[in-house]
């Protein structure tokens, strides 16, 4: 009976997982600020558990439920909402964060203008804040709001976002983005907007001056960032927000200046399909490769050989929680190394075979071990990394052909030389010596 139970436990827990949205698993642990009123994010949350993820609450301080046991995580993602909480609970510290990362369970922060434990964490990943108490301000449009209240426009350019998305409600704190290849902008201050610690407009020209000087002007412009996201080398993601109640109902409700609604809504969620690995997830189902004719990998080429390398490549699709071939990569590329590329070479996708990605090349004609490395990382798309070790020989003594053509004058000079060395040979031993035998015989 128990094996029998046990059996049922797990088959529930395998069906459930093969159902998730997420590529990675639906467990989600929320930790919410005590000042944060739960049901004032009913639409984030509730689209959440719609989508399938099981979501459990815990406020900063307590220490159950724990997000790790043993070093192992519980949860698959973890939502920290609490921007302006000064003190965690133990399993809550930033390098716990940053551990939680590298054994593949996503974040989704939310900060805020003031000093907390969060803001020393965003400075791990190449956000620069600024100081404390400085929030967003923009005086456009104009608007009853206040300075601080801001609608911000969102680009439809970001392959994260859904296209025409109207302008959201922002209230919080910018950040500048360094330069890491790994951060992913997602929405930006507008162009108008600044941070600064006063409401007034006392030190615009002060600020303006150092803009252009390239000094504060680092907390003003478009150059800001409001929401980033960064994916790490195991493709975990991470999104830090600058403010909170953009996932609240109130801002998704709150109408625009302009009269229509905010895209609070969808925003958000797109965020969250994006950290919580719903879409841009691509990985690599297999790799293969060998000589043109044949359809095994040898155990060594040899030089000049010609290569066909296959990759099948496939995108998750979260409406149906499978994964699917996928085409739409046209600047992959292979490289066959060794120490440096000897060829690189595109992979384009086979027609008429979806998520199928071929080339055929010529080894080079050097020996050595040689990779078969595929390297693929694009800003919002988990990475693709692929290295396959091969060796590459000389030909062996049989393998060499018999005639050069680059060879024929030789082969002519040897040739003449010896039918000459024949007809002299020929002509010297046949020759007469009827003359020598003629005095011979007179002498005696």
């Amino acid at each position: 009976m128990r094996l029998l139970s046990s059996a049922l436990v797990t088959l529930l827990a395998l069906t459930k997982l093969s159902f998730a949205s997420s590529s990675s698993g639906d467990s989600v642990l929320v930790v919410l600020d005590p000042s944060l009123d739960r049901e004032n994010y009913s639409i984030f949350f509730g689209g959440l558990e719609k989508r399938g993820y099981s979501l459990t609450f815990r406020a900063p301080k307590d220490a159950s439920p724990a997000i790790t046991d043993y070093g192992v995580p519980n949860y698959d993602h973890v939502i920290l909402f609490a921007p302006e909480t000064k003190s965690y609970a133990q399993d809550i510290t930033p390098q716990s964060l940053v551990g939680l990362l590298s054994e593949n369970t996503n974040l989704l922060i939310a900060l805020s203008p003031k000093q907390t434990p969060l803001t020393s964490l965003a400075t791990e990943f190449s956000l620069i804040l600024p100081p404390p108490d400085t929030p967003l301000i923009s005086h456009h449009p104009a608007r009853s709001e206040p300075q601080t209240t801001i609608p911000v426009p969102v680009s439809s350019s970001s392959p994260i976002l859904t296209p025409g998305i109207p302008p959201v409600w922002f209230t919080g704190a910018p950040h500048a983005l360094g330069s890491t290849p790994m951060l992913v902008p997602i929405l930006r201050a507008p162009a108008e907007s600044f941070a600064a610690d006063s409401t007034s407009d006392a030190d615009s020209d002060a600020l303006v001056s150092a803009s252009e000087k390239g000094g504060e002007g680092l907390w003003a412009g478009s150059q800001m960032g409001l929401v980033t996201g960064f994916q790490t080398n195991v493709n975990s993601r991470v999104v830090f927000a600058g403010g909170v109640k953009m996932f609240s109902d109130e801002y998704a409700r709150k109408e625009l200046p302009s009269g229509e609604a905010p895209g609070n809504a969808l925003f958000v969620k797109d965020v969250a399909a994006w950290v919580f690995q719903e879409k841009m997830k691509l990985r690599i189902d297999a790799v293969d490769h060998h000589r043109v004719g044949e359809s095994s990998a040898p155990e060594m080429y040899t030089t000049n050989d010609e290569i066909v390398y296959t990759a099948h490549i496939s995108a998750y699709d979260s409406r149906t929680s499978t994964w699917k071939p996928y085409s739409g990569i046209d600047d992959l590329q292979l490289e066959f190394t060794m120490l440096d590329p000897h060829i690189r070479t595109s992979l384009p996708v086979v027609a008429g075979s979806p998520g199928t990605y071929q080339v055929q090349f010529r080894a080079p004609d050097r020996h050595g071990v040689f990779k078969f490395v595929l390297n693929w990382k694009r800003k919002g798309y988990s990475y693709l990394e692929s290295s396959t070790t091969v060796p590459v020989v000389p030909p062996r003594h049989d393998q060499y052909p018999r005639f050069l053509s680059a060879a024929w004058p030789y082969y002519a000079g040897a040739i003449s030389t010896s039918v000459g060395f024949f007809l002299f040979s020929a002509l010297w031993l046949a020759g007469d010596v009827k003359g020598e035998r003629k005095k011979g015989s007179k002498a005696e």
